[in-house]
């Protein structure tokens, strides 16, 4: 497996982990309205983030240990168009969401919604991009 495919997969299995209990906790329980800041929500969302982050960055040196000359080799013409390829239509994901959190929201709802609102289509263009990589490298291999 390549390793920007191993990426791709961590990606996923580490937004499925970190912001999954987080979007469930926001759907189980959505947040009270009132004076922001709600400094239980806004812990919520730091730890989801920064574990995100911190378990991204283990991975990274975990799979750059596990196999450092797969890790060092440069991105072939392949990884060039999956990347441009997934990119692109992640691009996409997020503008539409970003539009809907900008754009059309803000007469409807405010507060946390709209910060919700807004890492979901964060969240699912990440999915989107890293998604379409590991499918797009999963394709080329057989």
């Amino acid at each position: 497996m390549p390793h920007r495919e191993k990426l791709a997969w961590m990606t996923l299995l580490l937004i499925a982990v970190t912001y999954g209990p987080y979007f469930a906790h926001v759907v189980i329980s959505p947040p009270a309205p009132g004076v922001l800041p709600n400094l239980p929500q806004l812990w919520l969302l730091a730890l989801a983030a920064g574990g995100n982050g911190v378990l991204h960055i283990l991975g990274r040196i975990a799979l750059r240990v596990g196999a450092p000359e797969d890790a060092r080799a440069p991105a072939d013409e392949r990884d060039r168009d999956i990347q441009r390829r997934s990119s692109m239509v992640a691009y996409y994901v997020m503008m539409v969401g970003m539009m809907l959190v900008g754009m059309v929201m803000p007469f409807t709802t405010s507060g946390w919604e709209l910060v919700n609102a807004g890492l979901l289509a964060i969240v699912l263009a990440e999915i989107t991009q890293n998604g379409l990589a590991a499918w797009s490298y999963r394709r080329s291999a057989a």
